[in-house]
């Protein structure tokens, strides 16, 4: 590690420092995350793998099917409604009185 004089250097050369160390700190850890995967890597490409495959990244997600219901505004039927997830105001305000959901259905 350098030795520095502190009280010797200017106002100017001190904020450059602190500059430098603040831009040293803010990057080390990509800098080290950037070190870790360039071993990884090559220890992977030794065993005659990708990394990709070795974490699993290849694989595709499991997707939900399409929902096979699409509900209506009755009076806007540019709001829709596929019948996952929580219920819109206009939907239980029709439902709530006893109509049937079926009616909504477009």
């Amino acid at each position: 590690m350098p030795d520095f004089n502190l009280a010797a250097m200017s106002l100017a050369e001190l904020r450059d420092l602190q500059k430098s160390v603040a831009k040293a700190i803010s990057t080390f850890e990509v800098r080290q995350k950037a070190e870790a995967r360039e071993k990884v890597e090559m220890l992977a490409k030794e065993l005659g793998f990708t990394l990709a495959e070795l974490a699993g990244l290849g694989e595709p997600k499991r997707k939900r099917s399409p929902s096979t219901k699409t509900f209506r505004h009755p009076e806007n039927p540019t709001l829709t409604w596929s019948g996952r997830g929580r219920k819109p105001g206009w939907f239980a305000a029709h439902v709530d009185p006893g109509n049937n959901p079926d009616d909504l259905l477009g």
